[in-house]
């Protein structure tokens, strides 16, 4: 993490802050206009690959779109009971329309799962290991690559961003 938080900073990125081992990157950017979050995931993509050699999708999202996260959480007593087992999907591009849908037929022991605004909500109330929804057939259902954060993580980058 301390390479990660390194690359950052030589992006001209500020307060590059790190959270856990999770690949999680809190930071600050100077760059305005549109697209600037896909802006900052090439950016981050391109470093990764030039120092690292990895391939891997990145996917940024802005404090103020965090902050809505936190706020739009449809499973809000799931989460205070067993936040572990509440995850949040942020895909690189938006949710294919259908997603929701196609994902709540494969849903299984009491599985649920929201499509608010951009983000995929689902609580796995037996855990995630035996669950259906594996992470390809999130990314296939999606269409395109989506990482899962639990609540406990959502609401730590939330306090890192000041939300």
């Amino acid at each position: 993490m301390a390479e990660l938080r390194a690359l950052g900073e030589e992006l001209g990125w500020r307060d590059v802050r790190t959270y856990i081992q999770s690949g999680n990157l809190v930071f600050a950017a100077d760059r305005s206009g549109k697209c600037v979050e896909r802006r900052l995931e090439d950016e981050l993509e391109a470093g990764l690959s030039d120092r690292f050699a990895w391939s891997v999708p990145v996917i940024v999202r802005g404090a103020s779109r965090w902050t809505g996260y936190l706020r739009g959480n449809p499973f809000p007593a799931a989460a205070t009971a067993t936040p572990n087992l509440v995850m949040l999907g942020l895909s690189k591009e938006p949710p294919s329309p259908e997603a929701q849908g196609a994902l709540r037929d494969r849903a299984r022991d009491g599985e649920q799962i929201d499509l608010v605004d951009d983000v995929l909500w689902i609580h796995f109330p037996s855990g995630i290991a035996r669950s259906k929804l594996a992470q390809t057939l999130l990314d296939r259902v999606v269409g395109s690559p989506v990482t899962m954060r639990n609540w406990n993580t959502v609401q730590e980058i939330g306090a890192m961003l000041g939300a």
